[in-house]
């Protein structure tokens, strides 16, 4: 990193060096909560992504020459040195995401620690299965590790989900070229910088900053990488499986989510509204699992509504570096117009606005929680992924119904499901068409657990052991054992 006119200036980190983009180009990093600039950071192109994956390559030989459990103990140290300079990071994910400190210290940062120590216990522990196939030969399979990967992170959980990938591949033996997003590269830029720290080869981790549309596309096309994982919007990652096509390369998405939140009559409101309102507002409605379609059973519809109401109105907005902050801003100014965009058209599609709807009257990008009724299931407040903290309270008649709505997008990302009646909940939940189904709970994550959906939620699992399929390959071996004097 260097320093010019007070505002830092981060380069390229490609095999273990500092390296100005081949372009020259830098782009400007803003502080979404106040405007002000941060930093500049390089702007990669393909010579970049090239220079990058040669790197990665050739350190594949080098971290996978490593004892299993010498490899673990270098991801052990990244966590503790991730843990020591918490705070740092902590700062940097609030003012390049505009996210509220509280909730960084309480969720973000934590999940970065856990993920990483998580999977640093699994090196020595991935393993193949001798297969008795015959008794003329041993026959076997190892998992050996899929090779360079391409982590293409987004700007809504940057350290976090930036975390998720680079964890499990590195445990799996792999070597990345990681793109963060072009608008909160930083505190994915000092994890690299953390990881040489620990010990960890230059060339394994490089990272190469700049759009989506040049380096991402790059390290698709790129014949020396050799999977790419995603998380983003669906329209980018129809992108990648394209791209991905041309030469067969192994693909993992997490896209977009239209998730429903269903309350039964019967649900206990003093838990149900808080967190369906958690579901929705939480980081800005910038989540793909938010719960932004609240499905209430007709019941209770309208005391549900005044209560959402009343929680949304209990929201503190504003400056991100103070504990109390609850909602922060939007990312960017373009993300911001297209939320209000979508109010706009909630209220000429006929929906009701209750509440919010409009920009926050402050500096920055925030948008006031914003509340819907009267939303048609057909509606594209209802069907189209907003990114914001936009909720659209829908009525349904009974279990059946609410089955028919929440499963009537292309997304199956998440959903969740509140009543009293045990029975109906299981049934439900097993009815509901999601990767991931919260009873009586919501939004809820955890590393052991696999994460992802199906449809234009994409496709492949996160998190847990299932990840570890991601990042190997497995390979049969055959040995013979037939006598050599019977073989002729």
């Amino acid at each position: 990193m260097t320093t010019s006119t007070n505002i830092p200036q981060h380069e390229l980190l490609i095999d273990g060096k500092y390296v100005k983009p081949d372009s020259g180009d830098y782009s400007t990093i803003v502080n979404p909560a106040n405007e002000e600039v941060l930093a500049k950071v390089a702007r990669g192109d393909a010579k970049d992504v090239d220079t990058a994956v040669k790197a990665a390559r050739a350190a594949l030989k080098v971290w996978n020459r490593m004892r299993a459990a010498d490899r673990a103990q270098i991801m052990y140290k990244l966590a503790d040195l991730m843990e020591k300079h918490q705070e740092e990071l902590i700062m940097l994910e609030t003012l390049n995401a505009g996210k509220p400190i509280a909730s960084v210290r309480r969720q973000d940062m934590p999940a970065a620690i856990d993920t990483m120590r998580y999977y640093a216990g699994w090196p020595d522990k991935i393993i193949g299965q001798v297969i008795p196939a015959r008794p003329d030969a041993l026959t076997y399979t190892v998992r050996e590790p899929v090779g360079v990967v391409g982590a293409i992170v987004p700007w809504n959980f940057p350290i976090m989900i930036g975390i998720w990938k680079i964890a499990p591949a590195l445990a799996c033996g792999c070597t990345l070229v990681v793109k963060p997003a072009e608008l909160t590269p930083l505190t994915l830029i000092r994890i690299a910088e953390l990881a040489l720290e620990a010990g960890l080869p230059p060339g394994v981790l490089n990272v190469v900053t700049g759009r989506g549309s040049v380096v991402g596309d790059a390290m698709v096309a790129h014949p020396g990488v050799d999977k790419i994982t995603f998380t983003g919007s669906p329209g980018v990652g129809r992108g990648i499986m394209q791209g991905a096509a041309s030469n067969f390369k192994r693909i993992t998405l997490e896209l977009g989510g239209k998730s429903a939140n269903v309350i039964f009559s019967d649900a206990d409101l003093d838990s149900a509204v808080p967190a369906a309102a958690s579901g929705v507002f939480f980081n800005a409605g910038q989540v793909c699992s938010a719960g932004s379609r609240i499905l209430v059973q007709k019941g209770v519809y309208d005391e549900v509504v005044d209560r959402l109401i009343q929680r949304a109105k209990a929201i503190r907005i504003g400056d991100t570096a103070k504990p109390d902050t609850v909602m922060g801003p939007l990312v960017s100014s373009q993300q911001m117009k297209t939320v209000l965009d979508y109010v706009d058209i909630g209220k000429k599609e006929g929906a009701s606005l209750v509440y919010g709807g409009g920009r926050c009257d402050m500096k920055g990008y925030f948008v006031e929680p914003t509340i819907f009724t009267g939303v048609e299931h057909e509606m594209r407040i209802s069907q189209e992924e907003i990114f914001g903290p936009v909720a659209s309270v829908i009525p349904f008649e009974d279990e059946a119904d609410a089955v028919r709505i929440a499963n009537g997008t292309a997304f199956s990302l998440a959903a969740g499901v509140w009543s009293a009646d045990i029975t109906r909940v299981h049934q439900v939940a097993h009815e509901l068409r999601a990767g991931t189904v919260w009873i009586n709970t919501y939004g809820y994550t955890d590393i052991r657990l696999p994460w992802g959906g199906t449809g234009e939620s994409g496709f492949g699992r996160e998190h847990g052991e299932a990840a570890l399929e991601n990042f190997t390959e497995p390979k049969t071996i055959w040995l013979s054992l037939l006598d050599k004097q019977k073989q002729k």
